[in-house]
């Protein structure tokens, strides 16, 4: 990214660890570390996970746009990711299921997905971030890191297995509220509790025994086994960040218990603070009702594509409501966004036909600045692009600005615009006939010269400097 702001301005971001809006400080004066929970590579991701990603991605270009240098690390879980099956209660990897179910590896299963995966985030304009950790290949960093919290009196060892003692970590509960005094509530929220080989329900584990006709197991000081789902991050997170880093980003539903165990078993073993600022983003709905493959209202990248739609609308859906808040997903509300984000490709390629970007608006960039800087309130920021280009401001100086604003947006305006600006030669042909028509009252003739420029994907539209050529949007 180019054109970065030339000072380090407030940045304001909720923490969920403190329940309010803080002012950005971070460890080192220009470096940012930023650790996002990834996807569990059994299926494709839905874009309910996706609107957490496509966060994140907002809250790294909004750092880079302050002038931050970001290290983002995005992990991909291939093992130890338990669920539970509600018609049997019984514990399974669905990676490993997954693999039975298609006559696959696990390994298989595990790189197709990752593949189809970052093939969507792609799709997304979401920055690629710099490394992505995989489970299976931090096992020997999961050990260490369990060794040591036996070894500090915070777990303790079954048949073959090892647990966090929750009750001997007294912070338990500061990030989602699900304190030690409120066991029975937490209870209730503990996604897995089938285990029947630990000292109390709400410990959780760090390694498990590998059943005897598990296919993906590791040789461990306590036998053949696989660790658990929370200290993979853990282990991954302080690999590549340190013990000690600045951002945790991941959805509403991974404060508990995935976020809350990893503080405990992080904090337990280091005595440092694990991470200063959590964010959360808020559910997807589809319809008004939760996804759930059991509704039918589980959808993917793939299936926006498959509709027709430009994946880019579905960034620019998630922009219009504010990624703490909740999002409902509809077609139509899909259909909305694009229809919006053409109609800004349809103004940056008008801008761009007319010639260069020649300097940004300043007083639009400070609006824009204060309105990401505001805890990525992107609502407000979409708000003033609109309201930028309804301006009568230069068109180059629109032009200029909202290619600086889309190093934030990632709605790809430059990239459209300098593709719509090519306009062939029969085109230009076209548009100078139908100015000839005008200028001899043939409005007959006009009329239908711009139909054939429409029919070839432009659009004229009369100005007082003259006629201004437009790409049409997916034509």
């Amino acid at each position: 990214m180019v054109d970065i702001i030339e000072f380090m301005a407030e940045i304001f971001l909720t923490n969920t660890l403190s329940r309010k809006k803080e002012k950005f400080v971070p460890i080192k004066k220009d470096m940012v570390g930023i650790y996002s929970c990834g996807p569990t590579v059994y299926r494709d991701i839905h874009i309910g996970n996706f609107r957490t990603y496509l966060a994140a991605d907002i809250l790294k270009r909004v750092l880079i746009y302050n002038g931050y240098k970001v290290k983002h690390i995005k992990n991909i879980t291939d093992v130890g990711h338990m669920r539970t099956d509600p018609e049997h209660a019984k514990a399974f990897d669905p990676v490993i299921a997954a693999a039975l179910k298609e006559g696959k590896t696990p390994q298989e299963i595990a790189s197709e997905y990752t593949k189809i995966f970052l093939e969507d985030e792609k799709a997304l304009n979401i920055i690629l971030a710099d490394a992505f950790p995989k489970a299976t290949e931090h096992v020997q960093e999961m050990i260490e890191l369990t060794k040591t919290l036996l070894e500090k009196g915070f777990a303790y060892e079954t048949e073959g297995g090892v647990y966090f003692n929750v009750k001997k970590f007294a912070p338990y509960g500061k990030l989602s509220g699900n304190t030690l005094d409120k066991m029975d509530k937490l209870l209730e929220a503990v996604r897995v509790a089938t285990e029947t080989d630990k000292k109390d329900s709400a410990d959780f584990a760090l390694w498990k025994k590998a059943e005897p006709d598990r296919s993906v197991k590791w040789d461990s000081p306590w036998g053949e086994g696989f660790p658990g789902w929370h200290i993979e991050c853990s282990a991954m997170s302080m690999k590549y960040l340190g013990e000690h880093f600045d951002i945790h980003s991941g959805g509403e539903d991974n404060i508990f218990p995935h976020h809350e165990d990893e503080i405990a078993q992080s904090e337990a073993a280091t005595g440092k603070k694990f991470v200063n600022y959590w964010l959360h983003s808020g559910f997807l709905l589809v319809d008004g009702k939760k996804m759930a493959r059991r509704e039918g209202n589980v959808y993917t990248v793939a299936d926006i594509i498959k509709k027709g739609f430009n994946p880019l609308a579905f960034r620019y859906l998630t922009m219009t409501a504010h990624y703490r808040s909740r999002l409902n997903f509809t077609w139509e509300a899909l259909e909305a966004a694009e229809n919006a984000l053409n109609n800004l490709y349809r103004e940056v390629t008008g801008y761009a036909s007319e010639g260069v970007p020649k300097g940004p608006c300043a007083g639009c960039g400070e609006k824009f600045l204060e309105a990401v800087n505001n805890d990525m309130d992107m609502p407000a920021a979409v708000s003033v692009v609109w309201e930028l280009v309804k301006s009568n401001k230069p068109t180059s100086t629109k032009l200029a600005t909202l290619y600086k604003f889309d190093q934030v947006l990632g709605l790809d305006l430059e990239k459209v615009a300098k593709e719509a600006a090519k306009a062939p030669k029969e085109v230009s042909e076209l548009v100078s006939k139908r100015t000839e028509a005008r200028l001899q009252n043939d409005f007959a003739t006009a009329d239908k010269l711009r139909q054939e420029i429409k029919e070839k994907g432009y659009e004229v539209v009369d100005t007082p400097e003259g006629p201004k050529l437009k790409k049409i949007p997916n034509k």
